[in-house]
């Protein structure tokens, strides 16, 4: 599906690579499709998600984290450590420069 001229479906670079991970581990038979639909729209139909859906991206990146630790595929714990380097390797970075893990001050 292609979205409306001028309209882009990710609007940072974290938000396709999200959806191309998704898409990855599905393609690998990770987990079926059915599954992701229900973790995502698990994640979509909480309290407190957003009614015009602009919280959709982060949304989906926790229903992957939840897939991920339900699948044991990755701990909760490894995911949120993952997910603080690369906060901190963004903090790190200067703008308009990729944002790699490497830069993660702590290391």
């Amino acid at each position: 599906m292609t979205p409306p001229s001028g309209e882009r479906p990710f609007e940072e670079p974290w938000q396709a690579q999200r959806h191309a991970l998704t898409v990855a581990l599905h393609e690998g038979g990770a987990f079926t499709w059915a599954e992701w639909t229900e973790a995502l729209g698990a994640r979509l139909g909480e309290p407190g998600a957003a009614p015009d859906g602009s919280d959709h991206h982060a949304r989906a990146l926790a229903a992957l984290a939840d897939l991920l630790a339900a699948k044991g595929l990755a701990g909760r714990a490894e995911v949120e450590r993952i997910a603080r380097a690369w906060r901190r390797a963004a903090e790190a970075t200067p703008h308009g420069e990729p944002i790699t893990l490497d830069r993660d001050p702590v290391g």
